[in-house]
């Protein structure tokens, strides 16, 4: 039996108050960059709102508009969602200070495999926060501004309009990680590729089922949400395929 490299190989070991120093620094230079992104898009916070909400505003009756309850939303919302849209473009520098402070510490073939998940990641993420915009919200907006009742005004309020949006950025952007989890799995070791393909009756299942909960109740967003979800879980096991062959090689030695 081989002895397992060791972590960070040819870096010293550095002592704890060093790696909370490091920390500090790496967490100061995100803040920082969040910041600058924040400031150069302040200016522009309104208008980056209107085109947030043209999913909505293109479906709602000609005599609705949107509103504002709080007394401070008209102003305080848009520069919510410019600060939003500052830490989502930045998500990139973040994740690389992330890597820089806890690669010291991995294994070799623990680096190898890391940076291109933490990569893959936020585009998958970004394609989920895509697809949500462009898909499923000018679905949902058709959907429930034409089933409102005779008589009701359709109405939202600017700063609930935000949050809903989000949360939908959210689920979508994490729900779009299933070939991430899927390689991680069978990387780690704590399944199998086999198993994982045994299991694609159960994984469509609760794709259609993520899709009801996510989705206006029609077939159409449903199978817009779990068929992607589907096609992603299928690309993680086609590229799963080279990192089983290491967990079983690490296995063996």
């Amino acid at each position: 039996m081989t002895a397992p490299p060791e972590p960070g190989s040819g870096d010293r070991e550095m002592p704890f108050i060093e790696h909370l120093i490091e920390l500090r620094s790496r967490l100061l230079k995100s803040i920082a960059v969040v910041l600058l992104a924040f400031a150069g898009l302040a200016p522009f916070a309104d208008r980056i709102y209107t085109y947030l909400a043209g999913p909505l505003l293109r479906h709602l009756p000609e005599s609705s508009t949107m509103i504002a309850i709080d007394v401070a939303s008209p102003f305080l919302t848009p520069f919510k969602l410019a600060l939003v849209v500052a830490i989502f473009l930045t998500l990139p520098f973040t994740l690389y200070q992330v890597w820089a402070f806890i690669a010291p510490g991995l294994y070799r073939h623990e680096k190898r495999l890391l940076l291109p998940l933490l990569f893959f990641s936020t585009v998958l993420f970004y394609a989920g926060a895509a697809f949500a915009y462009f898909v499923v919200l000018p679905l949902v907006f058709q959907f429930m501004t034409a089933t409102a009742p005779e008589g009701v005004a359709v109405m939202t309020d600017i700063a609930r309009y935000l949050d809903f949006v989000l949360t939908l950025f959210f689920a979508f952007g994490v729900a779009f990680q299933v070939p991430i989890v899927t390689i991680v799995l069978v990387w780690s070791g704590l399944t199998t590729r086999e198993k994982l393909a045994r299991a694609r009756p159960y994984v469509i299942v609760a794709a259609f089922v993520i899709g009801m909960l996510l989705t206006p109740p029609d077939v159409i967003s449903q199978t817009l949400l779990a068929l992607p979800m589907w096609l992603l879980y299928e690309l993680g096991l086609l590229f799963s395929r080279p990192f089983a062959r290491a967990a079983e090689s690490r296995q063996t030695t």
